[in-house]
């Protein structure tokens, strides 16, 4: 692993300037350490332990299944590997929702057991006494609205949120009440574009989207599904950089290959 000198670590502060000197914020979701060490080789600013490792990772329909224990899991895995990257966390399902006792005590178990830097919670004013809580214990909090998906049964859809002028309203007043309250950013997730840069100017926080246009201040994707390693989720806003499922499989079937021939392993490649 290569050790850098004098890396200068990504903060909350560091993107807050970013945003007042109009750079773009690059987020991108990591779960282990393996995924991580080159996240943060390339340059990431922001590294998403996402609660959509109940996805990729696991295997769930939702997000909704994973537990604190397993994204406190991952987030250990993944500050193990960060030299610069800021790593934020999510509060899972169940985890805050609803009592904002509980919410402390599960943002300072990720914040003492994974040593990440930040955790994110889906919500706005339904969820403002857990966020003042947490950040009262200086945690700092990055918020979550639009298509919120640990409440994928209540929209029963994941289409796009805020079409209506009323909701639109209501993402608006709850982005006030987040930057208000004092979360460092928010994510924006699958809103129109018009909306999301409207917010944009608005707050001074910045506003980092995932299907919300190019007017935000940084955009975050799914690891696994802008490598191409998920292929078959293909929503309007994923770019695929990449396609690692087809070479990946080619990979594992040229071994299969080589084994069953007796090619691998060959006279170099023993001892």
């Amino acid at each position: 692993m290569s050790v850098h000198k004098n890396v200068k670590k990504i903060t909350t502060h560091t993107l807050q300037e970013m945003k007042s000197q109009g750079q773009r914020i690059s987020m991108l979701t990591g779960y282990d350490f393996s995924m991580a060490r080159i996240l943060d080789q390339a340059g990431i600013d922001v590294i998403l332990v996402g609660d959509s490792a109940s996805n990729v990772m696991a295997g769930h329909e939702t997000t909704l299944p994973i537990t604190l224990d397993q994204m406190i899991y991952h987030g250990a895995s993944v500050v193990r590997a960060i030299e610069r990257a800021l790593v934020v966390v999510d509060l899972p399902f169940g985890s805050y929702q609803g009592n904002s006792k509980e919410a402390l005590s599960s943002a300072i178990r990720i914040m003492k057991e994974t040593g990440a830097h930040a955790v994110k919670m889906e919500g706005g004013q339904e969820i403002l006494e857990s966020i003042q809580r947490i950040l009262t214990a200086g945690i700092p909090v990055m918020g979550h609205l639009g298509l919120t998906p640990q409440s994928i049964y209540k929209f029963g859809t994941y289409t796009v949120r805020a079409k209506e002028e009323s909701e639109a309203n209501q993402l608006i007043e709850d982005a006030l009440a987040l930057e208000k309250a004092g979360c460092f950013a928010i994510v924006l997730e699958k809103i129109p574009a018009v909306l999301a840069e409207k917010v944009s100017k608005m707050l001074h926080i910045p506003i980092i989207g995932i299907g919300a246009g190019s007017g935000v201040d940084g955009q975050v994707l799914v690891a696994h599904d802008m490598l191409g390693i998920n292929n078959e989720f293909n929503p309007r806003f994923l770019r695929k950089y990449n396609n690692l499922h087809e070479q990946m499989l080619t990979a594992f079937q040229s071994f299969i290959t080589d084994v069953r021939s007796g090619d691998f392993p060959n006279e170099k490649e023993q001892y």
